[in-house]
């Protein structure tokens, strides 16, 4: 009786070492210790049209709530302006400088309250280093210095690729021009 009793306790040993074993043999890695694939750093230079600057504008205004117009951004931190935009993208932050490609999209301001937009854009590239598009989308609290939003996939090149991308305003002229630095970490590279 006790030999039955000693290998029925044997095998229980060995049965929790080896459930033990698999729970804790391959830990999986969390995402925030996962080193990024490909990093590469653009900015892009958004022309506003304000009603004068039809030839150098690279984005107008498509929707403005009823007390706000086409040509100047609404009150109220701009609230219920819509902005499409064709904007170069170059490696540094000089506009003059040879674009590799183009951010094509809109942003829309949607709080009354606090300076912020929602983006849904892609960088769409035409150098010889890049071919394809990155597509982004998320919310930009404008005011604050850095911003994330997510690289939602990409074509070409960037064929289902995932991310995050980090943008900082590096300049703005007013209500007419600004510069984004967008500083992009993907995760998920084909």
């Amino acid at each position: 009786m006790t030999s039955k009793h000693q290998i029925s306790t044997l095998f229980l040993t060995i049965f929790f070492f080896l459930i033990l074993g698999c729970c804790f043999a391959s830990p999986r890695k969390s995402i925030r210790s996962r080193r990024p694939c490909k990093e590469m750093v653009f900015y892009f230079h958004d022309i506003v049209y304000n009603g004068k600057n039809f030839k150098n504008a690279t984005a107008a205004i498509v929707g403005a709530p009823a007390w706000g117009n086409h040509t100047i951004l609404a009150n109220n931190n701009h609230f219920g302006n819509l902005v499409v935009f064709d904007d170069p993208i170059t490696l540094d932050n000089n506009l003059h400088s040879p674009p590799v490609g183009r951010a094509q999209g809109f942003y829309i301001y949607d709080k009354k309250e606090i300076f912020t937009a929602w983006l849904g854009f892609s960088f769409v590239f035409n150098s010889t280093a890049h071919r394809g598009s990155i597509n982004f989308a998320g919310a930009d609290p404008l005011m604050n210095k850095t911003r994330d939003i997510s690289v939602i996939g990409g074509t070409g090149d960037f064929f289902m690729t995932r991310g995050v991308a980090t943008i900082m305003t590096d300049s703005f002229e007013g209500e007419v021009y600004f510069r984004l630095r967008v500083d992009i970490k993907l995760y998920e590279c084909w």
